[in-house]
C-alpha cells in the first residue's frame, strides 16, 4: 500500500507532466482543461494560469487563446448543464448544501442571465458549478444559458489573455507573489461592466414587453 507521501509525490508528478502537456498542445488543451474544470470536481485557477502563460509565450495569439479558453469553458459548461437538466432539480438539491441551493436559486429568481453571467467573470474563490447546475436542474433556456456563459467567460479571458500578452512574464510573477488579488481588481471592473449590460438588457426586454402589449 502507498503512503501518503508516495501518493504525493506521484500526485506531484503528474500534475506537473499534466501542465507540461497543456502548455505543449497549446489553445487545443482549453477542451479537456475545461471540460474538468466546469465538472462537479473543478481545478480552480488552471484556465486562468493557462491563459496568462500561453498568452504571455505567443503575444500575438492572445485573441486566440481569449477564444479557445472560452469555447472549453462553454463546451465544459453545457455538459455539465445537460448532465443537470437529465437529472433534474434533485441532483441539484442533493450535491450542494441547502444555503448554497437557496443563494443560487434566489439568484436566478432576481437576475436570470446576470445568474450565469456574473458568476462566469469571477474567479476562485467564487464557485461556478453551483449555478451550472442549477442552470440545468431548473430547465433555464439553452440558448440564453450558451449566450450568458459565453459572454461572462469571454470577459474573463479576454482580460487574462490581454494581460498577459502585455506584461507577460511580470503578471506571472505578480501571481507568485500575490495571489489573487490583483485579478479580484482587475475582474472588479469587468463584473460592473457586466453588471451594466445585463441591467440594460433587462430594461430593453421590459420595454419590449410594454410595447407590444400597449
Amino acid at each position: 500500500m502507498l503512503s501518503h507521501h508516495t501518493v504525493a509525490i506521484l500526485a506531484s508528478s503528474a500534475s506537473r507532466s499534466a501542465w507540461r502537456w497543456l502548455r505543449h498542445v497549446g489553445g487545443i488543451g482549453f477542451i479537456p482543461l475545461g471540460l474538468v474544470d466546469s465538472s462537479i470536481i473543478p481545478v480552480p485557477g488552471m484556465m486562468d494560469a493557462l491563459t496568462i502563460v500561453l498568452s504571455a509565450h505567443d503575444r500575438q495569439l492572445w485573441p486566440y487563446y481569449a477564444a479557445m479558453a472560452t469555447l472549453g469553458s462553454v463546451v465544459g459548461g453545457y455538459v455539465t448543464y445537460r448532465l443537470a437538466r437529465k437529472q433534474g432539480n434533485e441532483a441539484f438539491t442533493r450535491r450542494f448544501p441547502r444555503q448554497t441551493v437557496e443563494q443560487v436559486t434566489q439568484a436566478f429568481a432576481r437576475w436570470g442571465f446576470g445568474a450565469v453571467a456574473i458568476p462566469a467573470v469571477l474567479p476562485p474563490p467564487m464557485p461556478f458549478v453551483p449555478f451550472l447546475v442549477a442552470a440545468g436542474a431548473m430547465q433555464y433556456p439553452l440558448k440564453r444559458f450558451i449566450a450568458a456563459m459565453t459572454l461572462g467567460r469571454l470577459i474573463r479571458y479576454g482580460l487574462l489573455a490581454y494581460l498577459g500578452a502585455i506584461y507577460g512574464r511580470q503578471i506571472l510573477s505578480w501571481f507568485s507573489r500575490f495571489g489573487y488579488p490583483i485579478l479580484y481588481a482587475t475582474v472588479f471592473i469587468a463584473v460592473v461592466v457586466t453588471v451594466v449590460l445585463v441591467v440594460r438588457w433587462r430594461m430593453g426586454k421590459t420595454k419590449r414587453r410594454t410595447k407590444s402589449t400597449a
